[in-house]
């Protein structure tokens, strides 16, 4: 437990937009909001993806993620509730509860699925899509399941309460790290009339995603189920939050990479030859062959 607020931000990065997601569907029809859409990859670099998902209706999710390929970038599930079962073509197998993280190299491919182990209850949760340097995306893949238990916290006693998925807040380092694109994935739970800054560098994008009540963010107002990109300013120095009343959302930040983004479906890659030949591997049943 640690009781200190720590003022660390002189000169706090601002919001450039606020974003509501689309409404869609994935897999056999599971019912998600796609948040980060991929007119946004290039100004969010190195993230291509977020979807939130959560309902008490099976009918929106029952049918879950079946047999699916990926290639050339990482996915991190984070589930806020409910059970997910995942299987993949390199053995892989494990049960997404509560609070867990899973977090999936795809590499140079992988074909896994995600079928929910529930008939009825609440599904709540989020997909991350991080792309991978040039020179790792025909990579081995390789996968991590890490239960509530394992993820490291920050607590205050004020109540403010950070789960670490990726980075480091406050000497905290989490679950995974990354050294090329540097991800930061926080959870903060805050609760009203608590503040927290975190040091950001400056050549970072970052966003937040409130999905619960709602903060501020420099003195603007961040509703419920809204993102907002953070503005890039070589002066700022990290991100000021308030919570005026129990807030918890989602602060993610990383280094671009600045590499060209090539996607189609599943597949994310630097050139259009690449996501040819990713078709044709999958075509050709050589995707999983040659990983």
């Amino acid at each position: 437990m640690n009781n200190q607020i720590i003022t660390l931000v002189k000169n706090p990065r601002t919001v450039e937009r606020l974003i509501v997601g689309r409404p869609t569907s994935d897999g056999a029809g599971v019912k998600l909001t796609r948040v980060l859409t991929s007119d946004l990859q290039l100004r969010l670099d190195p993230f291509l993806m977020l979807d939130a998902f959560g309902s008490d209706n099976p009918d929106d999710y029952i049918a879950g993620f079946p047999d699916h390929p990926h290639r050339g970038f990482e996915t991190i599930t984070y589930m806020i509730a409910g059970r997910l079962l995942h299987r993949d073509s390199a053995g892989n197998e494990g049960l997404l509860e509560n609070g867990g993280v899973q977090w999936m190299t795809a590499g140079r491919g992988v074909i896994h699925s995600e079928i929910p182990q529930q008939e009825y209850g609440m599904m709540e949760g989020f997909q991350l899509w991080l792309n991978l340097p040039g020179k790792d995306k025909m990579c081995p893949p390789w996968y991590k399941d890490f239960n509530a238990a394992e993820l490291p916290h920050f607590k205050r006693e004020d109540g403010l309460d950070i789960t670490v998925i990726a980075g480091e807040t406050q000497g905290v380092t989490g679950a995974v790290t990354r050294s090329g694109t540097q991800p930061l994935y926080l959870d903060i739970h805050m609760p009203a009339h608590t503040s927290f800054e975190q040091i950001l560098d400056p050549g970072m994008n970052a966003f937040i995603y409130v999905y619960r009540g709602s903060v501020k963010v420099a003195d603007q107002a961040v509703p419920i189920r809204h993102m907002a990109v953070l503005r890039n300013l070589a002066h700022s120095d990290g991100i000021a939050l308030q919570a005026t009343e129990d807030a918890k959302l989602l602060l993610i930040a990383g280094m671009p990479l600045r590499e060209p983004i090539v996607q189609y479906g599943p597949f994310v890659m630097n050139t259009q030859a690449e996501i040819y030949q990713a078709l044709a591997d999958m075509r050709d049943g050589r995707l999983v062959e040659s990983a």
